[in-house]
């Protein structure tokens, strides 16, 4: 998905890009979130159930979508692309499902 959004224009960075790889605990992610104001998409709810109790990571895109391919989950961002950003300008979260966006300020 970053690679995706990177070929979008959008500043992405995976676990992948980071120094401890995808063995980056939650909490770094979070805190790197929160330092560099970045958006975390992920499928995680322990991401969902952090930003509830203690408002981080900064902004949330969360995916409740099952198992799904890489390619069917870029399909529906790039179906959903400008209303999530768009969304994500007044919202901290989003919840995406395969038939809805579910926004929370």
């Amino acid at each position: 998905m970053a690679r995706w959004l990177v070929e979008k224009g959008y500043d992405a960075v995976h676990t992948l890009d980071l120094p401890d790889k995808n063995r980056t605990t939650d909490r770094q992610i979070s805190e790197l979130s929160v330092r560099e104001q970045r958006i975390v998409i992920s499928k995680d709810a322990d991401f969902y159930n952090r930003f509830l109790l203690k408002l981080e990571p900064f902004k949330l895109i969360f995916l409740t979508v099952g198992n799904v391919s890489t390619e069917e989950l870029i399909s529906l961002f790039d179906k959903n692309l400008d209303r999530i950003f768009g969304e994500m300008e007044f919202n901290n979260v989003i919840e995406i499902t395969p038939a809805s966006l579910i926004t929370i300020d």
